[in-house]
């Protein structure tokens, strides 16, 4: 028999549903950016304004590879996140986190890093591309790691943090709306405070939900 909800219950799974509305909007967003490369050119939407190495075979590679990987690393990430898919659907939750995993160790993080070298804002924006890229590919071999080695619980935390950086996909083009509609600073201040922006804040946030949702539940005595 189902217990009734409560309505801090309730509460939770609104916030839920919310969460994953809001990550399929994006989703669907990143989606339509995604397509602009397709077929792919080196003469299209953001590298017009990279011209001075778009022509790079390399870079060319390593540009396609990110985006066209990052798009499937987004959504099977979305899939690691449900709760429920990992209660009824372990298979389902072990398979996307495999794909996950792969995309970003294997295309996604490495070709992220070069494209981190060759960013935009100057060595300021270059190094926080770099390291994101690094924080990627880092957090999410230790997640893979502990899900090999059955330790859930410090898995489930390091696929946090690897997932709030992925996101940075998504932050760092709403930092970027944001500062541009509030204080119209110059095009290179922008990636410059982006760069960071983008994935330090989303980063703050997953240690918040390590520490409220894994740490503090775990220490909260027992209801009597």
């Amino acid at each position: 028999m189902a217990l009734p909800l409560t309505a801090s219950s309730l509460r939770s799974r609104l916030v839920r549903l919310t969460g994953y509305g809001l990550l399929l909007f994006f989703a669907w967003l990143m989606l339509l950016i995604t397509w602009q490369y397709v077929p792919a050119r080196p003469d299209v939407a953001f590298l017009r304004v990279k011209q001075e190495v778009a022509g790079r075979w390399y870079y060319q590679l390593a540009f396609f590879t990110h985006v066209y990987s990052s798009i499937f690393v987004l959504l099977a990430g979305m899939l690691q996140c449900s709760p429920v898919l990992r209660r009824r659907s372990p298979l389902v939750h072990r398979w996307s986190g495999r794909v996950y995993a792969g995309l970003i160790l294997g295309l996604a993080g490495p070709s992220g890093l070069v494209m981190g070298y060759y960013g935009n804002g100057g060595w300021i924006a270059q190094t926080a591309f770099c390291l994101l890229a690094l924080c990627w590919l880092w957090f999410t071999f230790m997640g893979w790691r502990e899900a090999v080695r059955g330790h859930i619980g410090t898995h489930r935390r390091w696929m946090y943090r690897s997932y709030a950086l992925t996101l940075s996909a998504i932050s760092l083009r709403l930092w970027k709306w944001a500062l541009v509609l509030l204080f119209a600073p110059k095009p290179m201040e922008v990636y410059r405070l982006v760069a960071w922006l983008g994935w330090v804040g989303n980063l703050l946030v997953a240690e918040g939900i390590i520490y409220y949702y894994l740490f503090r539940k775990k220490a909260a005595p027992p209801v009597s």
